[in-house]
């Protein structure tokens, strides 16, 4: 007998519907699976019989061929278990097929029958919704972000004896629901605010601007001076994830395995801080099976990237393309996929080994050029895509021992949501760009105009400090944002100067 179920393949952070067709014929023994699988999935035979016989259920005895279709597309991981394991109980009539035919399957199989959650159940929801298909059957792990795709049924099963008993209508299992309201109320839930924050207000002005426009920052200071407690706390005055960035960023979390069991929908935009350590496939991707890296999982959010020269040279390089282009192709002999990396980078840094450079009280004990060559570990154009490069100085006793509350998350977050429907209405007709760190060259001219004495400072700077191209780019856009803050229409002078204020590191005297 033939029989047709449907499941699904993670191609970057997209699902492609795989039909997993199971015929049973008379001549030969045993079982056939073709189709491109990997280990993983040809291994499933041993995981399907062991569990049929806890389910008091026998494999037919003939030949019995799976073919996983499209057959040119690889097939990888354990997810496709359930659907060949109900495939084959189809095909041998001990299910009925009404269900099958409007059902998407996926799970792994223990040997005892229970089902084990698998990854990147949200795109195969999602994959099920555009193929017209009515429901989704995953382990009950899995069920609450395939409950995140409206107009499909998220059915979480435990074992395959309650997948054979659902199948055959002898039970009914309620589609798990979502409660987006409580999702909702959850955005602006933090541990963190910047209330805590004592002084700095220079670095907590830059951050600001930082969150409005999108901005990449670096802060550099000595050890304690509070740079980690200020990275920690960006997210809490970002905008809210949006419904189609929530989704976006939750299939990348999802494809990665990194959603937990019972969660569905993210609703903080995501805080990634690999250690200087990370190999350079785990910060942008990659691998023998393809995994979203660090860029990818930090889509919408901020990556954070602390003691910034201890980095390997290699790895911070391959930041440069993802910083431009806003996502990152992960080309392989075997594969290319593509995964969005739209993050917001923000790095700190020592200011010399010691750590003690420009220190007001403590001595800076490096020996000349040390300053100079800790600097160097980090590359000219890196740094050129750096917006805010700011220093951050030790905060005196008086102000940690201040009882004078610090400005609040919730009131910073105000304004930089005001700055954002400026840009919003702004770029509403642009495709692909949202914020001003995200304009093109070719929109400075209409949107990044100066006056003459905006411009002629702006000219200075350039000669005086020797900047790039780049670096003017960056400028303007850092001033469009600082007006846009103070809500002014026209960027002028002051805004520009500010903007150049925060180019720290491409100062003459530093470090020499």
């Amino acid at each position: 007998m033939f029989v047709r179920v449907y499941s699904g393949a993670v191609v970057g952070i997209d699902a492609v519907a795989v039909a997993v067709e199971v015929n049973i014929t008379g001549g030969g023994l045993g079982l056939f699976l073709v189709g491109l699988p990997d280990s993983a999935v040809k291994e499933s035979e041993q995981r399907i019989r062991s569990a049929f016989e806890h389910a008091g259920r026998r494999m037919s005895g003939r030949k019995i061929v799976v073919n996983l279709a499209p057959a040119d597309l690889r097939k990888e991981g354990a997810g496709f278990d359930l659907p060949i394991a109900v495939g084959i109980l189809a095909a041998q009539e001990q299910l009925r097929p009404q269900l099958l035919a409007e059902s998407m399957l996926a799970g792994e199989l223990s040997l005892d029958g229970t089902l084990k959650p698998v990854r990147g159940v949200l795109p195969m929801a999602d994959r099920a919704r555009r193929e017209g298909l009515r429901r989704i059957i995953v382990p009950v792990e899995n069920a609450a972000e395939a409950a995140v795709v409206e107009g499909v049924e998220a059915i979480g099963v435990r074992s395959l004896e309650e997948v054979i008993a659902y199948l055959n209508g002898e039970v009914q299992i309620a589609p798990t629901a979502v409660p987006h309201a409580a999702a909702a109320d959850a955005q602006g839930l933090y541990a963190e605010d910047f209330a805590d924050v004592k002084g700095q207000t220079q670095a907590k002005r830059a951050l600001e601007i930082a969150a409005a426009g999108g901005h990449n920052v670096l802060m550099i200071g000595p050890p304690g001076s509070g740079k980690t407690m200020l990275a920690r706390r960006l997210p809490t005055i970002l905008p809210p994830l949006t419904p189609a960035e929530a989704l976006e960023t939750t299939k990348i979390h999802s494809v990665a395995g990194k959603l937990g069991c019972v969660q569905g929908l993210l609703t903080q935009r995501p805080f990634r801080a690999p250690h200087h350590l990370v190999s350079r496939v785990a910060l942008i991707g990659g691998g023998q099976s393809p995994q979203p890296g660090e860029v990818s999982l930090a889509h919408n959010g901020i990556l954070f990237l602390d003691e910034l020269p201890e980095f390997g040279r290699s790895v911070l390089e391959v930041l440069r393309q993802p910083l431009e282009e806003k996502r990152i192709t992960v080309s392989r002999a075997r594969y290319s996929v593509e995964y969005p990396a739209n993050f917001t980078l923000v790095a700190a840094m020592n200011p010399c080994p010691c750590g003690y450079y420009n220190h007001p009280d403590k001595e800076c004990t490096c020996a000349p050029g040390a300053v100079h060559r800790y600097l160097g570990r980090i590359s000219g154009p890196l740094l050129d895509r750096i917006d805010l490069q700011i220093e951050v100085t030790p905060v005196s006793v008086g102000e940690l021992s201040s009882a004078r509350p610090a400005e609040s998350s919730a009131a910073i977050r105000e304004r930089v949501l005001r700055a954002r429907a400026v840009q919003e209405a702004r770029f509403r007709s642009v495709a692909g760009v949202h914020t001003n760190a995200m304009m093109p060259v070719g929109m400075l001219h209409e949107y990044c105009a100066l006056d003459t004495a905006a411009r002629t400072m702006l000219e200075r700077a350039m000669e005086r400090l020797s900047l790039s191209a780049r670096a003017y780019d960056r400028i303007l856009k850092v001033a469009r944002t600082i007006a846009d803050l103070a809500g002014e229409a026209q960027i002028g002078a002051a805004h520009v100067a500010e903007a150049i204020n925060y180019r720290s590191l491409d100062r003459e005297s530093w470090g020499r």
